[in-house]
């Protein structure tokens, strides 16, 4: 989840705004709990409250809430227990016709569907109005629902139930609570957060004297600390979408009041949060770039200090923000051999305060013995995060398609990586050879120690090993030495039930395009890397032809010219290159950096 606060919110209330009946929150004009209470007068005001029969009323108003008309608008049943968000879903529901349809065995997924409360019933004893506001009942899976059961919601680093759509249910790796919690997917962490800040607005007179593991036993605050900054961080995160907006309108026709945190996203901070964090974090200290390979160099530095809290550190590389970690370690990847590189480092806060830049930190790889980085791979391009295995495609860091089978996107490592239990990865097919191999892994969960077969071509050239959860090691097979065109495949999971996480992959080259291989007489080409404008100066007249080929071995520029010239490169996009220069039987290739 990314964390764009202040512009997406603003976005999203001017959008939502226009969806609200005039003057319906003019008398909204506090900060605190002041607004708290002004926001519970308008929304109490206005609720109906139906007749609570969950075989009916609840039912009947679903078909206008909760229509899937935002995923594969289908017009099935829209679930968060089962919608996945960026596949095809495991299931569907339609409506039923008629109460007498409903089910209640709930003996597996895709059973039945019945009324989640987010806020269990057994909290205020299943009396109406909470019972039945469609606010915070939604349809669900009855399977799931009953798995969930009255557990808080949270998140949980150690799951014991998985959901088909990557909910689950686990102990809490949330600060200030250890119990067992039920994590929705990432796609509805923000739209059960607005339900659930909706009925602490709603019920605020009533709320103090329930009982929850979630609740605080006040009128004011309403939530735990822990909760009420998880419930912040799921709204801040995951922003309204145009599907919540549909369903408020709806649930605003069923019961004729309105969830005001979907209207004006900014009204949650006013309330919990009204005093805004400005202050920046420490810089950070004692930067050091050490362990240069060819194409790696470790960064290691003394981690800053903030009024609340600081969430990770961006890694300059040459004065450009080119990564981002939560440690106070990181390994830069895709290097070029016998390159010196400078870093800096600046820390951000969860309210996007950014200190100032550390000391820099300057070292140079090393040559390596196996030429340059013919391919590298960070998987930041991956699809959106999602907890569920599936087979996922994107177009990596250098073009080209990419696949991971049985594979997750929401877990970290450096920052964003692929994930595969029984699977495998495939990377788009390269030219240039593979000289040494690299890749980061960590088990994650439970498991045992294990492998996975590196191939190239089709043939095992080395194993990938993996070790004790949540153990982060890097790999490096040398010597694979492969020219030409190769296709790279990770795959054979040693133990099929290990979910082991990948990040920052890469290879070296292994042929004539990493050495000189004939000696072109009193040629030179600066710079390197360059902006816009290569230079190639030439001592004596010759006809030259200069190539320029991307690292899947496309070429993408040629021009023939006679005599020193400045060649513009600008619409060249930021990345490594080939050059190559032809001068009858003579040849040179180089490795070519745009900036």
């Amino acid at each position: 989840m990314k964390h764009f606060y202040t512009i997406l919110l603003l976005l999203v209330s001017t959008f939502a705004f226009a969806q609200i009946p005039a003057g319906y929150y003019d008398s909204a004009t506090g900060t605190g709990y002041t607004l708290k209470t002004q926001l519970s007068n308008i929304i109490t005001t206005g609720h109906s409250p139906k007749t609570y029969d969950q075989l009916f009323s609840l039912a009947t108003g679903y078909r206008a809430t909760d229509i899937d008309d935002f995923y594969e608008n289908d017009g099935s049943v829209m679930d968060m227990y089962s919608e996945n968000p960026i596949d095809s879903d495991p299931y569907n529901y339609d409506y039923y016709a008629s109460p007498s349809e409903k089910c209640g065995s709930y003996n597996s997924e895709n059973d039945c569907y019945n009324g989640e409360h987010l806020m269990p019933q057994s909290v205020y004893s299943s009396d109406m109005p909470m019972v039945g506001d469609i606010h915070q009942v939604i349809p669900s899976d009855g399977y799931v629902n009953n798995g969930r059961g009255s557990l808080a919601f949270g998140e949980t680093n150690s799951a014991s139930t998985t959901y088909m759509n990557g909910s689950k249910r686990g102990s809490s790796s949330v600060s200030g609570y250890s119990g067992t919690v039920f994590e929705p997917i990432d796609e509805f962490k923000g739209d059960i957060a607005r339900c659930l800040l909706y009925f602490a607005v709603r019920y605020e007179d009533q709320v103090a004297s329930w009982n929850h593991a979630m609740l605080n036993n006040t009128s004011d605050q309403v939530y735990e600390d822990w909760f009420i900054d998880l419930l912040l961080d799921w709204h801040n995160n995951d922003a309204v979408n145009q599907r919540e907006i549909n369903r408020n309108n709806a649930s605003y026709i069923h019961q004729g009041n309105r969830n005001p945190f979907i209207d004006n996203p900014g009204y949650a901070n006013l309330i919990w949060n009204p005093t805004p964090d400005t202050e920046v974090p420490s810089n950070p200290t004692n930067l050091v770039a050490s362990n240069p390979s060819g194409f790696t160099i470790d960064l290691a530095w003394t981690a800053s200090t903030d009024n609340i809290a600081v969430t990770s550190y961006d890694i300059y590389v040459d004065g450009t923000n080119s990564f981002n970690s939560s440690n106070t370690t990181f390994t830069v990847p895709g290097l070029a051999p016998e390159t010196n590189y400078c870093f800096t480092i600046k820390a951000k806060d969860a309210a996007g305060n950014e200190s100032g830049f550390s000391n820099q930190a300057c070292e140079t790889t090393t040559s390596n013995g196996t030429g340059v980085n013919c391919l590298a791979e960070t998987f930041e391009n991956i699809p959106a995060n999602s907890g569920s295995y599936s087979v996922r495609t994107w177009t990596g860091d250098a073009g080209g398609a990419w696949i991971a089978s049985d594979a997750r996107t929401d877990l970290t490592l450096n920052n964003r990586a692929i994930t595969i239990r029984n699977g495998s990865l495939t990377a788009p097919t390269a030219s240039g050879g593979i000289g040494s191999f690299t890749v980061t892994t960590k088990r994650v969960y439970g498991g045992s120690s294990g492998t996975f077969n590196l191939k190239v071509n089709g043939n095992i050239v080395g194993t990938i090993a993996y070790g004790d959860q949540d153990v982060v090691q890097t790999t490096t097979i040398p010597n694979i030495n492969v020219e030409g065109n190769v296709s790279v495949v990770i795959d054979e999971n040693s133990s099929t039930t290990n979910r082991v996480v990948f990040d920052d992959l890469s290879w070296t080259c292994y042929t004539d395009l990493n050495v000189l291989d004939y000696q072109l007489n009193g040629i030179s080409i600066y710079p390197n890397p360059i902006q816009n404008v290569l230079n190639i100066q030439m001592k004596h007249s010759n006809t030259t032809q200069i190539e320029i080929f991307n690292i899947l071995g496309k070429r993408v520029f040629t021009k023939t010219i006679q005599q020193s010239q400045s060649v513009q490169l600008d619409n060249l996009s930021s990345g490594m290159y080939i050059l190559k220069l032809t001068q009858g039987n003579s040849i040179i290739s180089r490795k070519l950096i745009k900036n």
